[in-house]
């Protein structure tokens, strides 16, 4: 689901490439030699290294995966091909890639909400089979496979993390404001009055809020900030029984107008600070270690970066800060929302060595492998097994985020989920930056909604 981290927003990817079976390894053990004429066969693993996200990740396919792959696979050779990019730009590229059998991967990894894309675009291949006949699907979370199930109902893809998101809070700043600890909001106003305080009595340097908030970020700026608001109030953005899309209603105003009154009250960050791709990283990794940042609407993966061999080091950030649930609009139940989403191994449709693609999938899913990754990249796991494990319950935070997940809400499994999700986080940047005002940016929406999915499809509230 670390956007991501969302996610991460915070998020995790991997692309792993020219994965090769040889005839003989296909028809008897995994565990066979690849090597052809005495030359190995090379395995090219990609995946997001932009603003210094997924240190976890690069760690656990050094040390964990890729020595015990290899001395399963005599004749494979891992080649570890990071992709500095945002992860907009990340998402684009993937997606061109997918596209033809000389450029798909042989194995990707995509942040849910493109599953059903990429599944209806005809460039995954479908995992009903492989799962039916692997008995270690059964100890998949049911509602995380959720996520990898396209509207044709079939699965594409097999989850590796999952998460939550809430409101980072810094308990000193907190305190020394005069805001209580622990800080338990139960309305949007509740937010907003606890960021007023931290601009009136703390230091002018200190950032109340922050909130992903343009195209920049990509899916973080829709997920972790737009629908964290949008499925807190009455309206959320598809209405699953009618099978259409809300283009009109209060919700949708009121969610511009809460992002336009942070900015208009200049209670969040800078433009330049936070309309970039690095703008997570510098949440995260250098404001709020600082002390420089009192709230953050974001994921529980952001521990990672915390963490002795995490982006940004901070012993005291346990200690120092909390992580709260996110309210609804005005207190309605049940009381706190959270967005969920995650990341999912998944078999391009053009690639011609699926067999292989589909034992990687097997071998780095595994109870043992899934909870090695958790641990390194702290997002949550999809796995009920490692869910149990003490080591897992041991990681700080995890249990606050886990209990987010009984009001978890989902973004939509539709095909042009990722066309409107591009919708919102150009006009979150809009009202971001005065271009145009809460209303004007939801009768925006109304329109462009409506021409991407069509009039038959749209309703109002």
């Amino acid at each position: 689901m670390k956007i991501k981290k969302y996610k991460k927003i915070a998020a995790f990817s991997v692309i792993a490439t020219s994965i090769l079976f040889s005839a003989a390894c296909s028809s008897e053990n995994a565990s066979s030699d690849n090597t052809k004429g005495g030359k190995k066969e090379e395995i090219s693993i990609t995946y997001r290294s932009g603003g210094g996200s997924n240190k976890g990740l690069t760690d656990w396919l050094e040390k964990d995966v890729i020595p015990e792959f290899e001395k399963d696979h005599p004749g494979a050779k891992i080649k570890l091909s990071p992709l500095n990019v945002s992860e907009g730009d990340y998402f684009a590229k993937i997606a061109l890639m997918l596209k033809s059998k000389n450029t798909a991967p042989d194995l990707v990894t995509e942040d849910t909400f493109m599953v059903n894309s990429d599944a209806s675009a005809g460039y995954l291949e479908s995992l009903d089979k492989q799962v039916e006949n692997w008995d270690d699907w059964a100890n998949f979370t049911e509602n995380v496979k959720k996520g990898v199930i396209a509207e044709d109902g079939k699965v594409y893809g097999v989850p590796f993390n999952t998460d939550s998101r809430g409101i980072w809070y810094n308990k000193d700043l907190f305190a020394k404001a005069g805001l209580p600890v622990p800080w338990e909001p139960k309305t949007w106003d509740d937010i907003l009055h606890a960021a007023r305080t931290i601009k009136e009595k703390s230091p002018a340097d200190v950032i109340p809020l922050w909130m992903n908030s343009g195209k920049a970020t990509g899916e973080a700026t829709s997920m972790q900030t737009f629908e964290m608001l949008l499925y807190g109030t009455k309206t959320p953005l598809y209405d699953f029984e009618e099978k259409k899309w809300i283009v009109k209603s209060e919700g949708l105003v009121n969610s511009f107008t809460f992002i336009d009154t942070v900015y208009k009250e200049k209670l969040g960050p800078n433009l330049s600070q936070v309309l970039n791709g690095q703008g997570s990283s510098v949440a995260y990794q250098q404001l709020m270690p600082k002390g420089k940042l009192a709230m953050g609407i974001d994921g529980i993966w952001q521990t990672g970066n915390w963490q002795d061999e995490g982006s940004a080091p901070w012993p005291e950030a346990i200690e120092t800060l909390g992580f709260a649930p996110m309210p609804t609009e005005n207190g309605d139940a049940p009381g706190s929302i959270t967005m969920s989403g995650g990341w999912a191994f998944s078999i391009p449709k053009n690639s011609d060595k699926k067999e292989l693609a589909w034992e990687f999938i097997k071998f780095v899913s595994g109870k043992e492998k899934n909870l090695s990754l958790i641990l390194k990249d702290r997002s949550l796991t999809p796995r009920d097994d490692v869910a149990k494990d003490p080591d897992y319950q041991e990681l700080p935070m995890f249990e606050e985020a886990t209990k987010l997940l009984q009001n978890a809400q989902f973004r939509p499994a539709v095909d042009k989920y990722p066309n409107v999700s591009a919708q919102i986080q150009s006009l979150v940047e809009d009202v971001v930056t005065g271009t145009l005002t809460p209303n004007e940016a939801a009768k925006k929406y109304q329109e462009n909604v409506t021409k991407i999915v069509g009039k038959e499809n749209v309703i109002e509230k």
